[in-house]
């Protein structure tokens, strides 16, 4: 009913992992975001596939079936890409491009960073290559933590606490189309923590998600609670440490930045840096569009990943 490849678990060095795959061809992992799943991709998957590509799409560690270890600094970027290399041996894949989006993305930008030989190229979708603020920096702008989510996050057991108990309506109000920024300036919660009083989020725009799709969703974080997820913002001084190139190492491998001009999360300004750290970087802008772009414009994300796909590895 989900049109989604059936999932399998493979085996790495130190997690299982849940995947999806379909198509032959060069190899494109796409990595999902918070709080996503590998489902998040349903709309790029078929399509990337018919194009000829070979489509690997994981639940991340600490996501759905994916194992969730206990320690936080298991989540680490040097953890996450390390899965992502060890998935590709599983497979027997020399190297893919690699597209992502939310904490995705900064997975898909740290790989040429950690293991450069197993790259094709990365694809950001919405998350520029950017250095992700430190939670110094972002209790600058936010002294009280429980007004920023990231900074409520940092306490373990708090936030997942709150959220696990209200799952289906955290996605309800949340997987929602955007609306124009000047609408949405006047629907905004007084901070900018969802989570901490999601039933207060105003529903606008229109759901994203099928009954189907949703409920898929729903029986994901019933399984898995939303901690792992979590646990990757707690990690966001150490990744600052453990790989302080991200974000300011020029990269020389082809790349594909996809911005969202409705995205509040990670508005397309974010990315105007990009030129000086990129030598092969194309550019494309989505309107009308906001954070969820895999499925609030499917059809132009589609085009944007398969014709720069072509033109660069088929």
């Amino acid at each position: 009913m989900l049109d989604f490849p059936e999932p399998k678990n493979v085996k790495l060095r130190e997690i299982s992992m849940q995947i999806h795959e379909a198509g032959s061809g060069p190899a494109v992992v796409l990595l999902h975001g918070f709080p996503e799943l590998a489902l998040s991709w349903q709309p790029q998957v078929r399509a990337l596939a018919d194009a000829g590509f070979h489509v690997v799409v994981p639940n991340q560690r600490g996501y759905g079936w994916t194992d969730a270890p206990e320690p936080i600094e298991s989540y680490d970027l040097v953890h996450l890409t390390d899965d992502i290399a060890a998935l590709l041996d599983k497979l027997g894949i020399e190297r893919a491009v690699f597209a992502g989006h939310d904490w995705g993305g900064f997975v898909a930008w740290a790989m040429p960073l950690r293991y450069p030989d197993r790259c094709l190229g990365v694809i950001g979708v919405n998350t520029p290559y950017i250095k992700f603020p430190t939670t110094a920096q972002l209790r600058i702008a936010f002294p009280d933590p429980e007004k920023l989510y990231i900074l409520w996050f940092q306490q373990p057991g708090v936030a997942e606490a709150s959220m696990d108990r209200k799952v289906r309506t955290i996605f309800e109000k949340l997987m929602r189309r955007a609306v124009k920024p000047e609408v949405a300036s006047m629907r905004q919660l007084p901070d900018a923590n969802p989570f901490k009083q999601i039933e207060q989020l105003p529903a606008a725009g229109e759901p994203l998600l099928t009954k189907e799709e949703l409920d898929a969703y729903v029986a994901a974080y019933q399984h898995s609670g939303f901690r792992g997820g979590i646990n990757w913002y707690r990690n966001i001084d150490r990744n600052s440490t453990l790989v302080p190139d991200l974000g300011v190492t020029k990269l020389t491998l082809p790349c594909l930045q996809v911005t969202a001009a409705w995205d509040v999360a990670i508005p397309p300004a974010m990315a105007d840096g990009m030129a000086a750290l990129c030598s092969d970087l194309k550019r494309h802008d989505i309107q009308s569009c906001g954070h969820w772009t895999q499925r609030e414009q499917p059809a132009e994300l589609n085009r944007a990943m398969i014709g720069w796909l072509k033109a660069r590895f088929k």
